[in-house]
């Protein structure tokens, strides 16, 4: 993963926004497009971890707002606008993923005594929660769920065995041992959110027709490919045997990673069969 860019004198970039290079190949996906850590965790208690708090809460809670005014409208002179498809959901937590993960801070001071609060970890797992919720409620959107899940395993997989699960580089904070990272508490949970992500993206992306999802690189993709014999199909393949088997095998891959570094923590199995499919 490319170092992400620095802004002078800060942490967090003007607006939020952070630089998100190309996939460097389809495996990596969502994964590809985090920034890089910080080389040291932020201070307890400084300004910069406090940013990065104030940030991660007050946009969690813009976007539950967000979901809210889905189902209420929008009033005139009403600054929340609701979301109109989960494309936009997850593209709002993608950036609250980055932030986090830039931050490369586990732990953070939240002025509880003897008992330091955990920055990444607990806004990670609150964020995938949040993603059960809010993918229910909307037609299925395979391109940017799957992308988001593939960024949270990444995240989830390398907190759990203290490096980057694709360059092997060490965290911030795990440079003497996992003793940073999760609670067994925090693992059980993150098993659970687990197992209920991988059976629910099964069921959503079996529940109807997907959402319309624009991406010119795809499209010039399939233009390449396409045989010249006139007989492409409209619906840009939902329905052909082949794209429902990659479907479904990406909602078996959900967590694929994650699963592997929990059992090694925990040493009890995960994943199994999901949906018909066997991991």
């Amino acid at each position: 993963m490319a170092e992400s860019s620095r802004q002078p004198g800060g942490f967090i970039p003007p607006q939020g926004g952070l630089p998100s290079p190309a996939p460097s190949s389809a495996s990596s996906r969502g994964a590809s497009t985090l920034p890089h850590p910080r080389r040291t965790p932020l201070r307890p208690g400084g300004s910069k971890e406090d940013m990065v708090r104030r940030y991660a809460e007050e946009k969690l809670m813009t976007i539950s707002r967000r979901y809210v005014k889905k189902f209420g409208g929008t009033q005139e002179g009403d600054e929340v606008v609701g979301f109109r498809t989960f494309g936009e959901v997850c593209k709002e937590l993608d950036e609250v993923v980055n932030i986090l993960w830039q931050s490369g801070t586990q732990h953070g001071n939240a002025n509880v005594v003897q008992k330091p609060a955990i920055l990444q970890v607990q806004f990670l797992l609150k964020l995938a929660s949040d993603f059960t919720q809010y993918v229910r409620s909307f037609p299925p959107s395979p391109k940017a769920s799957f992308d988001l899940l593939h960024k949270l395993d990444h995240c989830f997989a390398s907190l759990l065995c203290g490096q980057d699960i694709e360059t092997k580089e060490a965290l911030p904070g795990f440079e003497n041992g996992l003793r940073m990272g999760m609670t067994t508490t925090d693992m059980v949970r993150c098993r659970s959110l687990v197992e209920q992500t991988r059976l629910l993206m099964v069921e959503i992306m079996s529940s109807g027709e997907p959402e319309d999802e624009e991406d010119e690189d795809d499209d010039a993709d399939d233009e390449a490919e396409g045989d010249g014999d006139g007989d492409e199909d409209d619906g840009k393949g939902w329905g052909v045997d082949d794209d429902d088997d990659e479907t479904h095998l990406d909602a078996a891959r959900v967590y694929e990673h994650t699963i592997v570094q929990l059992e090694k923590r925990l040493g009890d199995s995960l994943g199994g069969n999901i949906g018909g499919w066997t991991m």
